[in-house]
């Protein structure tokens, strides 16, 4: 593997890191909830202090894709694959068009979940066609064909993957990227990761999946917050034997330049339809599990991802009745119903993403509310969790400091491997 920036080439992904030392102690943190007036006290065990963080705009930090002296070369006569979506951009122009300008023979585009220009629904059967502003096939790897086929591959010498990731397991973009480097290292393909920032790289939490709940939302035993960047991640996957081919990837990693794990990046476009806003983005680790729950997250309101109820809950201080919004919400959860529960955005964009952690809280307190217990979670619950454990924690009735406490032991083994494919400046 080699990695270009700041560093020299390598024949292996490199381990550049600096370990920053923080005060360990537990935070407690105290959030009263709208007119309800409910404290919520959690502790963490690897906080990330406030004067740690420095914000920075899309604009400070030099993405991988604008680096193109360092890998217009490799790309020189090249049959070349784009792996991108709406967020493959180089400045405000989309990277497969500023590649054609430079003369780069793009044969096709692989686009993922929510398709190549970002428009479809999660979950939604995304087809194969044909870009509009280029004539440049899209093969779709969402449905059936997650995974480039040989065939697929067949004209192609070097796939280039460059889309923005929100740090999270069970967003798919990892997932996607994953396949293109397995089906890749099987044929002896070569893949470039155009590596951009994590807006949530600056902690690790959650529970580390198991193998048998292993799918299309979670592929690696990692926590649900795993603190690396899309090239990290890849270096990782390759590296430690986690694809199926049972290969390593040639794999390219073209840094990011003025970012590293302190950093909080916002982002200058929405990843996907329902991630927005940032602090949608920084509470979607936490929220995401509630898609395994009968509540709404709020699909179909101008809020997705930052409030969370249900019709029941009439006793909870805030109210949204989901509306259809196509390209969206085409047929969100309870349409045109009133859901009861909280608007969380109102804790503010600095606490969500400071303070660097999952809540449980809103997750626990809404399970306890919800009348009929047996039906609060749906099969898809575990799949997300990566883990029976969490839900079966939650009906036990622990407290959100005992769940976290029993992540720790497998966070702590999984920052051992973390910690072996940094590219920057980590937290710590």
């Amino acid at each position: 593997m080699n990695i270009k920036g700041q560093h020299n080439k390598s024949n292996h992904c490199r381990r550049y890191f600096c370990i920053m030392s923080l005060n360990r102690k537990n935070i407690l943190h105290v959030v009263f909830l709208l007119c309800g007036q409910i404290a919520f006290v959690g502790a963490w065990s690897q906080p990330i202090l406030k004067s740690e963080l420095v914000v920075k705009k899309s604009d400070e930090v030099i993405v991988g894709a604008q680096r193109t002296a360092l890998y217009m070369p490799m790309l020189a006569n090249k049959k070349v694959a784009i792996a991108g979506n709406h967020t493959s951009l180089i400045g405000h122009k989309h990277l497969v068009d500023s590649l054609l300008l430079l003369g780069v023979q793009i044969k096709k585009v692989f686009s993922p979940e929510h398709g190549f220009r970002g428009d479809a629904d999660a979950g939604e059967h995304v087809t194969t066609t044909t870009d509009a502003q280029t004539g440049i096939p899209i093969i779709s790897l969402y449905g059936k064909n997650k995974k480039p086929t040989d065939a697929q591959l067949a004209d192609i010498d070097i796939v280039v993957f460059d889309m923005q990731d929100v740090g999270a397991r069970f967003y798919t973009y990892i997932s996607t990227m994953t396949y293109i480097m397995d089906a890749c290292s099987r044929l002896g393909k070569k893949v470039i990761i155009l590596d951009r920032p994590n807006p949530n790289g600056h902690y690790i939490d959650g529970p580390i999946l198991e193998e048998k709940y292993k799918s299309f939302v979670g592929l690696h035993p990692v926590p649900v917050v795993h603190g690396m960047t899309i090239g990290e991640y890849a270096c990782m996957v390759s590296e430690e034997g986690w694809l199926e081919s049972g290969k390593k990837c040639d794999l390219t990693i073209i840094e990011c330049e003025k970012y590293d794990h302190k950093t909080l990046y916002e982002l200058p476009v929405k990843p996907s339809p329902n991630l927005g806003a940032m602090p949608a983005i920084y509470l979607y680790p936490s929220l995401c599990f509630f898609e395994g729950t009968v509540m709404s997250v709020g699909r179909g309101t101008d809020k997705p991802f930052q409030v969370v109820g249900h019709p029941s809950l009439k006793e909870t201080p805030f109210s949204f009745t989901p509306r259809s919004i196509p390209g969206a919400a085409k047929n969100p959860k309870y349409e045109g119903k009133t859901c009861y529960g909280y608007d969380l955005s109102t804790f503010g964009e600095a606490y969500i993403r400071d303070l660097g952690t999952i809540y449980l809280f809103w997750l626990i307190d809404l399970y306890q509310r919800y009348e009929n217990k047996s039906e609060f979670f749906t099969s898809y619950f575990n799949t997300l969790a990566g883990t029976d454990k969490l839900k079966s924690d939650i009906i036990a009735g622990k407290s959100e400091e005992q769940i976290r406490h029993s992540w720790k032991e497998g966070i702590d083994r999984f920052k051992k491997i973390r910690k072996k494919y940094l590219l920057y400046t980590d937290f710590e």
